[in-house]
């Protein structure tokens, strides 16, 4: 075995404690959002962080100005609370292993809570280095709270400023059965 891969082996094997803890049975959600047959549940996340919107032109009105999301930056924390995956655009999700995914929203659904942000079913479409991220397919966000903008506030001139809105959202990541 060489160094590198070995090196690789043994950061898996010193996560999988971690990553067991975090099993957990997503809740119930609308067909939309469902995992699609055969796929598993390989582990959950709470995420705390902020939803990144700058100001701009509206696409559907030029005359009128909205917030547009630019991206996430949060926080994903195990069940005894320790950091263990930092997500930001992409949307991206890079474990402390340095193993990372790159998702594609595939449903969407609004959140019962209506101040918060979607619910959605993301795919996974790109996968970085061996870890414990490189088996995953899918992911939910779901349970939001916050992340939505405040209605107005964005106008022409303050056109091309952030606002980063804090929001907090349980993660489900998906393998492929084996």
């Amino acid at each position: 075995m060489t160094p590198r891969l070995s090196h690789a082996v043994g950061l898996l094997f010193a996560a999988l404690p971690m990553m067991n803890t975090l099993a957990a049975e997503a809740p119930p959600v609308p067909d939309s959002l469902k995992v699609p047959p055969g796929h598993t549940l390989k582990f959950s996340a709470r995420a705390q962080g902020f939803q990144i919107y700058q100001c701009g032109p509206d696409k559907a009105d030029p005359k009128a100005y909205t917030w547009t999301l630019t991206g996430p930056q949060a926080d994903l924390f195990d069940a005894q609370g320790q950091k263990i995956i930092s997500h930001y655009a992409g949307p991206t999700w890079e474990s402390k292993d340095g193993s990372k995914i790159v998702g594609q929203v595939k449903g969407n659904e609004k959140s019962p809570d209506h101040d918060a942000i979607a619910w959605l079913l993301l795919e996974t479409k790109s996968t970085g280095s061996i870890g414990v991220m490189n088996s995953i397919t899918h992911v939910q966000r779901l349970q939001t709270s916050g992340g939505k903008p405040a209605a107005g506030g964005c106008k022409a001139d303050t056109a091309g400023t952030t606002t980063n809105v804090p929001y907090m959202a349980q993660y489900y990541f998906y393998e492929a059965e084996k």
